[in-house]
């Protein structure tokens, strides 16, 4: 946690939906001296997914706790899953501590999902250099453009594009544009449109800049005391970390299969145990992803009955037939993992085409083997020696003789006298005693 304290003098303008802004609060009262106010700061890195969300949803609590003047978010993201965006949209309208979003620095972006996240902001905020736009929805699942799929998460984005503008007092125009058209500004360009509401070069500056503006709150308006300020900031922790990484679809679905393949070798395969100690750890950190992406409960059962058809085959001799409902239960569980047409989140056909080729064939391949070693012929103990042909080493009858069979010589007894130098045949076996018959042209065909 580190804490700054800083005392800057007010100065600056700046301008929302068009309408100037002066700042004209003084750093010291009639009164005396002024507190410092106190900052919330994070950093928002990387793609929007569930782990940033619930990053943000914390550092939004923590600032209402401590009854900050404001939470101070610099943003740099190439955008992200529209379910987490307007999740984190929903935080910011509800907070009871106005959020300040700050593209920074120098060559950062908010772009897609980002830019709508910006507009969103009580305060929209870019340094020089930096680019907002380009929110057009993409469809992981790579749907065609203009198919059905695609036009319905347009016009749903766009509506969220027009809705933060009006509510915001920006440019509702180029909001649209940017989701339709996917268009993008610079800083200076968004200043000029009235997406953003400052250019700062860096915080201390974005500070005083906002010094005494006001923003709407649902309560109702409220002005900004920004100078003196003492900021403390926030650190991901680690469980947000390992949900930012889990968040991924493809990670979390290879995850998954990764955990199947595992169990299902030490199933085939007792007594391997690294198979399946790593087989459960990567099932298990699948289905946590799964508990914070929008799976689709239809596809996460087909790839649960996938599972249960493979096992079967280990066990039910089905001539393939499961493991084949197997490999298609695994496809059309694939295929409808993910909520895809009211999310945006899909499997890269990259990785899932692959993903389910090597699986099924991996399924499949194992199946056959455990199959085959089940119905082999066994190769040691009572089960080996019936059927087994041999010789006879001294004259068989109803009284014991001894025959070379398996490479061994043992006792014996038949039903009819066999001479010595005769081929015969293990029918049975009582103890250590073989019981044996004539190998005639019949059995020997067999």
């Amino acid at each position: 946690m580190l804490s700054v304290f800083l005392f800057i003098p007010a100065s600056g303008l700046c301008k929302t939906g068009g309408a100037e802004r002066h700042s004209s609060h003084s750093p010291l009262r009639p009164d005396g001296p002024v507190m410092p106010c106190s900052i919330v700061k994070i950093q928002l890195s990387g793609s929007i997914n569930p782990g940033m969300l619930q990053f943000f949803r914390r550092a939004v609590r923590q600032a209402e706790l401590q009854r900050a003047e404001l939470l101070l978010v610099i943003l740099n993201t190439p955008g992200g899953l529209v379910r987490s965006l307007r999740e984190m949209i929903q935080t910011v309208m509800a907070s009871r501590v106005p959020v300040v979003v700050y593209v920074s620095p120098a060559g950062a972006q908010a772009a897609s999902a980002g830019a709508l996240f910006t507009m969103s902001a009580h305060v929209a905020a870019m340094a020089p250099g930096t680019n907002i736009g380009a929110a057009h929805p993409v469809l992981p699942g790579g749907a065609k453009p203009g198919s059905t799929m695609n036009q319905k998460m347009e016009n749903d984005v766009a509506a969220l594009a027009r809705s933060i503008a009006s509510e915001r007092g920006r440019n509702i125009k180029w909001a649209e544009e940017a989701v339709r058209k996917s268009v993008s500004a610079t800083a200076d360009e968004a200043l000029k449109l009235g997406i953003i509401d400052c250019i700062a070069k860096n915080e201390a500056e974005l500070l005083s800049k906002i010094d005494g503006m006001e923003v709407r709150m649902a309560e109702g308006t409220v002005k900004l005391h920004t100078v003196p300020y003492s900021v403390t900031e926030i650190s991901p922790g680690l469980r947000e970390r390992i949900i930012s990484t889990l968040a991924d679809p493809d990670i979390a679905y290879i995850l998954m299969m990764l955990g199947a393949a595992g169990l299902y070798f030490e199933l085939a395969h007792p007594g391997t145990i690294l198979p399946g100690v790593a087989g459960a750890i990567s099932l298990i950190l699948g289905l946590f992803a799964t508990q914070v992406l929008p799976v689709n409960t239809t596809g996460l059962l087909l790839l649960l009955l996938a599972m249960l058809l493979f096992l079967m085959e280990l066990f039910v001799t089905s001539h393939g037939i499961l493991g084949a409902a197997g490999v298609v239960s695994l496809l059309l569980g694939s295929l409808m993992l993910f909520d895809t047409p009211n999310t945006g989140v899909a499997l890269s056909p990259a990785v899932m085409w692959p993903t389910v080729l090597v699986a099924g064939t991996f399924f499949m391949t194992i199946a056959f083997v455990a199959t085959r070693a089940q119905l082999r012929r066994p190769q040691a103990g009572r089960e080996a020696l019936i059927g087994e042909r041999g010789v006879v080493r001294e004259t068989v009858g109803p009284g014991e003789g001894m025959v070379f069979v398996h490479g061994e010589l043992w006792r014996a007894v038949s039903d009819e006298v066999i001479e010595t130098g005769t081929e015969v045949e293990v029918v049975g076996m009582n103890r250590m005693k073989l019981t044996v018959r004539k190998a005639g042209p019949a059995n020997q065909a067999e």
